[in-house]
């Protein structure tokens, strides 16, 4: 399937899945990257109910497409239909876990912009089996 019949699906694919996103957007020749995804994967698994997903935006320039990424890591987290949360953390997994433990306990968040909505949306694209 071409990149642009998987976006016209990606509204089902997004809204069919419920669960809670946390992307973190980095790049293989980031020191910092390297040193964080351990810890971040380590994270992963003490959320399983939370989808983790890595992506170089180098090696998936296809699916970051023309989004800005300057800082690394950028995380991006989403209720599984709206992104809540995308910009540039600090690489420590306890601040992650606390921002996630908050978005999950607020309802009505406002979602984030349109670019930002279209990220993630590519992701999960790219991530259909």
């Amino acid at each position: 399937m071409g990149m642009e019949a998987a976006l016209q699906d990606s509204e089902l694919i997004v809204g069919a899945n419920p669960s809670w996103w946390v992307v973190c957007l980095c790049a293989q020749w980031c020191g910092v990257c390297r040193e964080y995804r351990s810890a971040f994967e380590a994270l992963a698994r003490d959320w399983p109910q939370v989808r983790f997903e890595w992506v170089d935006v180098e090696d998936e320039e296809d699916v970051v497409g023309d989004a800005d990424v300057e800082t690394f890591p950028t995380i991006l987290i989403a209720d599984g239909a709206a992104v809540r949360f995308l910009g540039a953390m600090l690489p420590q997994t306890r601040v992650l876990a606390r921002m996630l433990q908050s978005l999950q306990g607020e309802s009505g968040l406002p979602r984030a912009d349109a670019q930002a909505q279209a990220l993630f949306e590519r992701i999960a694209v790219s991530r259909v089996e």
